[in-house]
């Protein structure tokens, strides 16, 4: 003889369609926060329009996006980086250290034993810059990966390391007329930041060419899937084969090597080089990344979202210079504007747990009779 146990019809169907209606519900906000970066673009876009008639022009919006490229290039790496559930805060510091040592090599390098002074082509002088651009974010990844130091203590501590010799190299002065020489045969330098190859600054083509490359490296290569596993869950990813170590260190070196082409980018534009570059950009690359939609706890990210949360912070700041507003009012909008960010995806975690749990009970609801 068989029993069965069932739920009075209209009581399980009210308790399937509640759990159903809030299950939509969430998946909604779910997805208004997975689209905050073009809604928050989408705003200033249509604020600043209607607050100033030169916002919209094609010149200004040129202008505009070559500002954002710099700030696109190193939140690139800083991806990379929050992917894995890391956080980089020397990249600021590569910015100021990949120019300095760009002016020391265009001034020349004294070679005392050969009593004569070498000046290195460009090719071999950006090529120098990205390598210890590069080597710091080496050292980042050996300290956090072999000697077990937090991401957050070692990369502050190269911060500090990476100005400093950057103060040591420049003595603390600023290194003008990078243009280069002629007669030295060490032109081109200015086409990093005064180029414009098909009517389009280099920089804005260095970032859509960096962004297509990481793009890619994320949804077509095996590192990709290494890199969402490791920031989802490094221990199961490490149980599964995915040398962690290795992708941990090979993203630190990556921001390192975008830190300094930005760096780069900023000397050629201004034809000088200051040891102060580059404070506080490591910020503006680690609010670019969390607007885009980003989980700082690592696992979840895209270049999409990263370009327009750089195009948020970039638009932003240029839009309130245009008005007129006040460098202090800059600065605490732009610190708000991160802390919000980060609510934000604290906000989105806590949604996506709760649309987990009712669609837990939304499954229950549906267990079959014995």
């Amino acid at each position: 003889m068989t029993t069965q146990t069932t739920l009075p019809a209209k009581a399980g169907h009210d308790t399937a369609t509640d759990s159903a209606t809030k299950a939509h519900r969430m998946s909604l906000l779910n997805g208004l926060f997975e689209l905050r970066a073009f809604i928050a673009l989408a705003v200033l876009v249509v604020v600043f329009s209607l607050l100033s008639d030169s916002f919209l022009t094609v010149t200004n919006l040129i202008t505009m996006t070559k500002h954002v490229a710099i700030n696109a290039i190193i939140a690139l790496g800083m991806l990379l980086v929050i992917l894995k559930g890391g956080i980089d805060l020397s990249v600021g510091s590569v910015v100021g250290l990949s120019g300095v040592v760009a002016g020391e090599l265009l001034q020349g390098l004294r070679l005392g034993f050969l009593d004569t002074i070498a000046y290195p082509p460009v090719w071999a002088v950006i090529v120098l810059c990205v390598a210890v651009g590069m080597l710091v974010g080496l050292v980042n990844g050996v300290l956090i990966t072999r000697f077990r130091v937090a991401p957050f203590i070692a990369t502050l501590g190269m911060l500090y390391v990476a100005r400093g010799l950057a103060l040591l190299i420049s003595n603390g002065t600023t290194y003008p007329r990078l243009a280069g020489s002629p007669e030295l045969g060490n032109t081109g330098f200015g086409f990093l930041g005064s180029g414009r190859p098909l009517g389009l600054p280099t920089s804005i083509w260095l970032m859509a060419i960096l962004a297509a490359a990481v793009a890619l490296v994320l949804i077509k290569s095996p590192f990709g899937r290494w890199l969402y596993a490791t920031g989802g869950n490094d221990r199961a990813a490490e149980l599964s084969g995915v040398p962690v170590r290795r992708v941990k260190t090979i993203v630190y070196v990556v921001a390192g090597g975008c830190a300094a082409v930005a760096g780069l980018i900023i000397a050629s534009e201004l034809t000088s080089a200051a040891p102060q570059a580059g404070e506080t950009y490591e910020l503006n690359a680690i609010a670019a990344v969390v607007i885009g939609g980003a989980a700082l706890s690592g696992g979840r990210g895209t270049v999409r979202g990263t370009l327009v949360g750089a195009f948020v912070i970039g638009f932003l700041a240029d839009g309130l210079v245009l008005l007129g507003v006040s460098t202090f009012w800059q600065i605490l909008i732009k610190g708000a504007v991160i802390v919000l960010a980060v609510m934000l995806d604290q906000g989105q975690q806590r949604f996506q747990r709760r649309q987990g749990a009712l669609a837990s009970a939304a499954a229950a609801t549906k267990t079959p009779s014995v």
